[in-house]
Formats: C-alpha cells, sequence, structure tokens
C-alpha cells in the first residue's frame, strides 16, 4: 500500500469582483452584452458584523474520547482569545493559538481514562464574547500494541533500507494504522506501504534512496483506536540520513564477489557460497546487521546443531542478510574453497581480512546480489528483501 475551473465560451460574459472588508468576504458581479441592473444598491445597508461561531472537537459529556486525538477550539467571523483544557485532577494541557488566533490546540497527549474539560473563548467581528464549554472521558482500552521502528535515530543507511513497523500484537483496523504512519523526505521521494502481515506494515521507496537522503519516521500511534477495544501505545519517532551506495554481487559460478562504491568496483575477492544441497537462493539482499563477533549457529533457523548439517561455531565478523540464516561471514576454515567451489551452508563464505574489509564499507540497507548460486530463488518476505519485488507487484493488492 503507501502514500500522499474551466468554463466554456458563450455569448454572454459575467465578471465576478471579491472584495474582503473587515474580515468579510464581498463578492459583487457585473454583466456585459446587454445585461439589466437593477437600482437600489447604492442606498443598501453594509452587511452588519457577524456573532463568532465557536466550535470546540470533542461534545459535552462525550465518552470514550482517543487520548491521542487532536483538541481544538476553532473559530469563524471572530479570534479566540482565551481557550484551555484541564484535567479533573487540576492538570492544565499545554496548547496555543495559530498565528491569526482562529484556532486554539493542545500540544500534548491526554491519558487513559481521564476527564477533562475544554474551554474557549471567542470574540466576534461584532464585538461580542462567546463561550463554549466541553466536559468528557478518554478511553479506557482493553489491550495497547506497541512499534518498533527497523531503523535508529540518527542512523546512516544504505540506499536499500526499508522501514519496517513492527506492531507487538496483530492490528484489527491497518487503515487507521497506516493514517498515523508518515514518512518525510528532503528530497521528496515517492514510496508506498505493504502489509506483509496484520502486525507488519513496511514503507519502501519506489526505486533506490539517493545518496545524502534525509528521512523522518513520524509513528504518531499513541491513544488511536485500532479497533476491537485496542489502542496505539506509544508514538515513535526516527530521522536517518541514506549515506553513499555501496553494493556486492556475489556470483556461484565465478566464486567471486565484487564490492561496487557509488556506481564502481572496487574490489574483488574470492568466496564460497552454498553447495548443491543447501544452495544460497538468488536474488537481492538488504543488509540486516553487522556484528563484530558472532555465533553462527544452525538451530535459530531449525537445523539441530548435533545433525548432520548443524553447527554452532563462533566467527569474527557476520552481517545478517535474511531471516532464514543467510549472513556474509568470516570462513577461515573455507578458504581453501573460496574463489574455486561452492561448500557452505548457504551463507557467503569469506576470508577474515576479506569479511573485515566489506564490513568496513557496508552498512545496513545496502544491497548483495546473488547469481548463479543454483536453482532456489530469495523469498520477498525473507529479511528486508523487498526489493525482489517490482514496483507494480508493491502496490498491489495481492
Amino acid at each position: 500500500m503507501g502514500r500522499w475551473g474551466l468554463s466554456a465560451p458563450g455569448r454572454w460574459a459575467r465578471t465576478v469582483t471579491i472584495v474582503v472588508v473587515g474580515g468579510m468576504l464581498v463578492t459583487g458581479c457585473s454583466s456585459s452584452a446587454g445585461d439589466q441592473g437593477g437600482s437600489g444598491a447604492a442606498g443598501a445597508d453594509p452587511t452588519p458584523a457577524q456573532q463568532a461561531e465557536l466550535e470546540l472537537s470533542v461534545s459535552d459529556g462525550e465518552d470514550g474520547v482517543e487520548p491521542g486525538g487532536g483538541f481544538t477550539a476553532t473559530v469563524q467571523h471572530g479570534t479566540i482569545t482565551d481557550a484551555s483544557l484541564v484535567g479533573e485532577d487540576g492538570t492544565v494541557v499545554e496548547g496555543g493559538t495559530t498565528m491569526q488566533d482562529t484556532a486554539w490546540r493542545a500540544s500534548e497527549p491526554l491519558g487513559f481514562g481521564k476527564t477533562y474539560t475544554l474551554e474557549a473563548t471567542a470574540e466576534g467581528d461584532d464585538g461580542q464574547s462567546v463561550t463554549e464549554s466541553a466536559t468528557f472521558t478518554t478511553a479506557v482500552p482493553q489491550s495497547q500494541n506497541a512499534v518498533h521502528v527497523n531503523v535508529q535515530d540518527g542512523q546512516t543507511v544504505g540506499v536499500g533500507m526499508p522501514i519496517v513497523f513492527t506492531f507487538s500484537a496483530d492490528v484489527p483496523n491497518r487503515d487507521v494504522v497506516e493514517r498515523a504512519l508518515r514518512v518525510r523526505t528532503q528530497p521528496e521521494t515517492e514510496g508506498a506501504f505493504r502489509w506483509r502481515s496484520d502486525s507488519e506494515v513496511i514503507w519502501r521507496p519506489r526505486d533506490h534512496w539517493a545518496p545524502g537522503t534525509e528521512v523522518n519516521v513520524d509513528a504518531m500511534i499513541y491513544g488511536k483506536d485500532f479497533g476491537d477495544g485496542m489502542y496505539g501505545a506509544q508514538d515513535r519517532q526516527v530521522s536517518f540520513t541514506v549515506g553513499r551506495e555501496v553494493s556486492v554481487v556475489a556470483d556461484g559460478a565465478l566464486h567471486h564477489m565484487s564490492v561496487f562504491v557509488d556506481g564502481e568496483r572496487v574490489r574483488r575477492m574470492p568466496i564460497s557460497l552454498g553447495k548443491p544441497e543447501t544452495s544460497t537462493p538468488n536474488g537481492t539482499y538488504t543488509v540486516m546487521s553487522e556484528h563484530n563477533g558472532y555465533t553462527m549457529d544452525s538451530s535459530t533457523y531449525g537445523v539441530p546443531v548435533d545433525s548432520s548439517e548443524g553447527y554452532r561455531i563462533e566467527v569474527d565478523y557476520a552481517a545478517r542478510m535474511s531471516y532464514s540464516g543467510i549472513f556474509y561471514h568470516s570462513a577461515p576454515w573455507s578458504v581453501g574453497a573460496q574463489g574455486n567451489s561452492n561448500t557452505s551452508n548457504g551463507c557467503i563464505n569469506l576470508s577474515t581480512e576479506d569479511a573485515a574489509w566489506v564490513m568496513e564499507q557496508s552498512k545496513p540497507g545496502d544491497l548483495i546480489t546473488v547469481r548463479n548460486a543454483g536453482d532456489r530463488t530469495l523469498e520477498p518476505t525473507d529479511g528486508w528483501s523487498v526489493w525482489q519485488m517490482s514496483w507494480a507487484e508493491w502496490t498491489s493488492d495481492d
């Protein structure tokens, strides 16, 4: 899923004049081609100043109000002179008016299951004051749902980084959640949401990020009604920067891997990919995490350590590429096979020196393409492998 008068010519022509007088909109019409205007307009009384029309965003006595909603007082034909939002325990909720003093808005959320009074006074164009007040109670959730964002605040990421929102429980109403999520970029970048499950939604750009792009992510879910008595637990906001373009191509037929920086190949090194019975899936992976010192454990993806294909071994350098256990990592035990044969359990095996160098260049969000590695294909749902889908596939309802 993803976000973001013509008139026909005729015989008669009419001119509309719009004039603003004392804050009021006045329109007048004149005709040509023989239009016969009436008389008496010159002696008409001026339009009287209007009374303020003050509106609150909640109703008096309302119950079950979303505490994360925007609480406002707005006025037409006047300005707001005073406004307050106060809890029954005396807690004052911060807020402020717009530059024209035509609206007041609370600037902080409310608590669950609490009673508040919103009161505002406005002076109309007629000079008279109008006051409105509403006492209401916020919702009591049956459950709360928290969100995790895969990117850290202040992080520098690769050009392939998707933004993954993972919720602590399934979301009953996806539309409410999507409206609470916002991705702002500089420069402007087209992108879209796609739900992987009822508890995970991903935003990715249409094309790879441009290096240097600044991204702000707002998950403003607190107090939002997700349905079935579930409410958003806490807002989450992160900002990150897209770094230089680093990409890797690993070829299982050539048994070599090339590293490109900003489109230029800077290094080529020998590798060993998965052997035929555990071949490395072909496709474009996104680096998910990097580790100095890591325990490679086959049981984490369903292969017992004490089985014929099991293992548990410490490596100096490892970077996760999928949920199913594909890494590129240092593998000093397979240096003899690197550059001439595929012998691993599916990972990209490198010498310790080469693995350290690659990790120094790369970062989460960089792209690694595996080709000619066998008859298996990387699934788009395995890790952050969103680039396994075309834009048309990503934005479809399938």
